[in-house]
């Protein structure tokens, strides 16, 4: 190269270096695609090895230990967080029903209490003799299955095989089905929200309703106080304790979940967020949350993300006249350790979040792709003959 750039001019000199440069690349170019085919071909061997060993499985008799299609006992429960799209997302689940043919149903507790009492929430030995303040409401007409139609939680659940696969949802906090000795528990899954704008969404929501049902009287309606001037005043309606809900629907039933400003609260929440829940999404970013659900568990959502893109419910529901808060509202209600604490538990299930997401999908021209399969058996033995 040294007597090349004394023997070419300055320009063919540049020139033959590019040349050069071309050629390496071109050559690392053609390596990564000799490395991409060798473990295509591994991946088809392995995959060939896998389909044997199926064939002989069957050959040799079918499997007498399955009796049940495992994906038509599964149950799923969303214990959804007031305003937090959650209306939004439950529509997406009965418009799909029919079509991936399982059962939604709708936990009714009386005054929206999230805390059932441990009558409502244990075991009883015959669900249609006893009466309880819980009712499952379903679109499958529940009354002509059970005549009182109203049954002990975990029980109906683990037991009501009418109703599975199912999908249960309601304003209720975590119940950890394993303390009363169930085997197979739920599938939990949730969405929250950024702790401030969901208390104003709420504030709102009491004083002027939705578009969902304009027509219903709300419990606040008629005060036309801004969550600013609530603020300002000291309101009890937008009073920092008012933040606490977050934490304790994830935490559960032991009383000190309720206890505003707990630290065990708030670590208790984490830990069920992390160990019980299999998939926790947030409100700011539904789409992807729900993309995630219908590459995870098709049985239930298969179609869930064409359907909240273009279907005429999936942004149904909307506060009216909602105003956002100042700076200096927010500011105030951030110097609360209240607020520290749900917003801490809201960025760590943020993260956690974005954590599933990035090891799911990639983005493409500004979408997001949901990942292949990217793992496959090799080694397998003993060979086939």
């Amino acid at each position: 190269m040294g007597l090349l750039r004394i023997m070419l001019p300055p320009k063919l000199q540049l020139l033959a270096v590019l040349v050069f440069g071309v050629a390496v690349l071109f050559l690392e170019n053609q390596i990564q695609k000799l490395e991409e085919s060798r473990g295509k071909l591994e991946r088809a061997i392995a995959r060939h090895e896998v389909r044997e060993i199926e064939q002989r499985h069957t050959v040799d008799g079918p499997r007498q230990d399955v009796t049940l299609d495992e994906e038509d006992d599964v149950v799923i429960i969303y214990n959804r967080v007031p305003k937090t799209a959650s209306t939004s997302f439950t529509n997406i689940a009965y418009d799909l029903c029919a079509k991936n043919k399982y059962h939604v149903l709708h936990i009714n507790t009386t005054k929206n209490n999230p805390v059932m009492s441990l009558q409502d929430q244990c075991v009883c030995r015959e669900p249609r003799s006893e009466v309880c303040n819980i009712t499952m409401s379903s679109s499958l007409s529940v009354k002509q299955m059970f005549p009182d139609s109203r049954v002990r939680f975990v029980k109906n659940v683990t037991s009501w095989k009418e109703m599975k696969p199912g999908f249960y949802h309601g304003h209720i906090s975590y119940l950890d089905f394993a303390k009363f000795g169930v085997k197979k528990k739920p599938i939990y899954i949730n969405v929250i929200r950024d702790p401030i704008e969901r208390l104003v969404s709420y504030y709102y929501f009491l004083r002027f309703g939705d578009d969902y049902r304009p027509g219903l009287r709300r419990r606040k309606q008629g005060d036309k106080k801004t969550f600013d001037e609530c603020v300002a005043a000291g309101g009890s309606d937008c009073a920092p304790e008012k933040l606490w809900l977050q934490i304790p629907f994830f935490c559960g039933h032991s009383s000190e979940c309720w206890n505003v400003g707990s630290r065990w609260a708030l670590e208790q929440a984490k830990y069920n967020l992390i160990n019980e829940y299999f998939l926790v999404g947030v409100t700011e970013e539904l789409e992807d949350f729900i993309m995630l659900l219908e590459a995870a568990l098709p049985r239930f959502f298969r179609g869930a993300t064409e359907l909240y893109r273009t279907g005429k419910k999936s942004h149904l529901r909307k506060t009216t006249e909602k105003k956002l808060p100042t700076k200096e509202t927010i500011a105030k209600l951030q110097q609360s350790e209240i607020w520290k604490m749900e917003n801490e538990f809201y960025e760590f299930a943020l993260e956690q979040f974005q954590f599933v997401r990035a090891h799911a999908v990639r983005e493409k021209d500004g979408e997001l792709y949901i990942l292949a399969q990217n793992f496959f058996y090799e080694k397998i033995y003993p060979k086939s003959n």
